[in-house]
């Protein structure tokens, strides 16, 4: 595979970037004095999400790419714990919650498949 990767290509990245996206519009609905905590926690691990993919995806070795992607998958999790808390403490509503749940854990999968299809060649 080699330098030839385009991160571009990958259907989760995109799906983490659009993932991205809703959390930026979801914070911002947050209260003001959670802008400094919660809100910004998830906006850090969210974007490490597609972050971490992008910048795995230039390394030259699928090894080190793939341990760029278990970064993105570890950054998944972050925001799956994040997101509990946050409908846990009432900022995000039960259909929200689980929309959004349902299109991390898309991503989680799909990182998963792809780091097993990398380490397994």
């Amino acid at each position: 595979m080699g330098n030839s990767r385009n991160f571009r290509e990958y259907s989760v990245w995109k799906e983490a970037v659009d993932f991205a996206t809703s959390v930026y519009e979801i914070t911002g609905k947050m209260p003001w004095f959670e802008k400094k905590g919660l809100c910004d926690q998830l906006q850090r691990a969210a974007v490490s999400i597609s972050s971490n993919i992008a910048e795995g995806a230039a390394r030259p070795s699928d090894s080190d790419f793939a341990h760029f992607l278990d970064f993105a998958l570890g950054s998944a999790f972050e925001v799956e714990t994040q997101l509990q808390i946050a409908k846990n403490v009432g900022y995000i509503e039960e259909p929200l919650f689980r929309e959004l749940q349902e299109k991390l854990s898309s991503i989680e999968r799909q990182l998963n498949g792809l780091i097993n299809s990398i380490r397994k060649s």
